[in-house]
């Protein structure tokens, strides 16, 4: 099995043999294997954490976490210290109609890996969802991390019933919740957005503005999970963009910024019916993470910022190249 990492540049050593110091430098550092490599999160989990550790990618091509056996020989071959599980059935709707598949990704998966990383002594660092909340209270209060979890669909409830299989299995274990991620690579809203808007066939848009949450940069994400490891962190955490907004206002103020000018109108759920529901507040409060002082989660706003300074080119080309 080929596994995918981000490799560091090496100077060679004019002294010295060379693999033996190369081998002795590397083997110092922590080895953290990210599943779900490919994803939007995994990907910029690799760009962070490469930086300062040993760092090996593995996709879900690579290795089927509800596999017990497959992800017990994997991890046995790679003996990490650190395993970071970025994979998850997301697909919220289809999980209605698949509840088996989501049970066996969303909470086997983290059961196996859990139990790996007990047997290793390796620390398991989990990414959850805002999902696990039933989204019923008021606009602007938010979640917490000792609130009670309410999920009310098929795919909350698989994410919490992994959380749950994470904290029986292990004691070695950070589980981040977190919502309405966004990167360069995967798919995601702010993406789709930029789609449609770009789009000569599509006139107008509508986007919901009755549901509330913060858009959080995988970047962003990927930078706090490497101070909870560096801390050697502990527990549950909510790691979202600060503030909160509406998908209305994420998508205006993204297409402002990308100085697109399109017509988009507010409207609510209810004219876009869908199978499973979804929580009508998804706003996390990130409170462990700001009473340790530890908080580097940046404004949903000074995020998406960020992500157009930094993508805006390769969003426009990436689309062209398409047409």
């Amino acid at each position: 099995m080929q596994i995918t990492g981000q490799a560091r540049p090496v100077q060679l050593l004019k002294r010295g043999n060379f693999f033996q110091d190369f081998l002795k430098e590397h083997s110092m550092k922590p080895k953290i294997v990210v599943v779900g490599a490919s994803g939007q999160l995994g990907s910029d989990c690799l760009r962070i954490l490469s930086k300062q550790y040993q760092t090996i990618g593995i996709t879900h091509k690579q290795l089927n976490i509800s596999n017990s056996a497959n992800v017990k020989k994997i991890m046995a071959d790679v003996q990490p210290d650190v395993i970071i599980n970025c994979a998850a059935f997301t697909k919220v709707d289809d999980c209605e109609n698949l509840l088996e598949h989501a049970f066996k990704i969303n909470a086997k998966g983290p059961l196996y890996l859990a139990r790996s990383a007990s047997e290793l002594g390796a620390k398991l660092i989990h990414i959850s969802t805002d999902y696990v909340f039933d989204g019923t209270r008021e606009i602007p209060e938010g979640y917490v991390e000792n609130d009670p979890p309410n999920p009310v669909s098929v795919y909350g409830k698989s994410k919490l019933a992994g959380e749950q299989a994470i904290i029986s299995e292990t004691e070695k274990y950070i589980i981040i919740r977190t919502a309405w991620l966004f990167g360069i690579d995967g798919n995601n809203f702010l993406k789709t957005i930029y789609k449609l808007a770009v789009s000569d066939s599509i006139p107008s848009l509508k986007v919901i503005n009755t549901q509330y949450g913060s858009f959080t940069h995988t970047l962003d994400l990927a930078r706090q999970i490497q101070r909870l490891i560096e801390i050697d962190g502990h527990g549950i955490y909510h790691a979202s963009g600060e503030g909160y907004c509406s998908w209305y206002d994420g998508a205006v103020y993204f297409l402002k910024t990308m100085g697109i000018e399109k017509k988009i109108t507010a409207c609510s759920e209810k004219e876009f019916p869908t199978k499973a529901i979804r929580p009508a507040n998804s706003i996390l409060h990130n409170q462990r993470l700001i009473e340790k002082n530890m908080n580097i989660m940046l404004n949903w706003q000074v995020a998406i910022d960020q992500f157009v300074g930094l993508f805006k080119t390769s969003l426009i080309s990436k689309e062209q190249n398409l047409c």
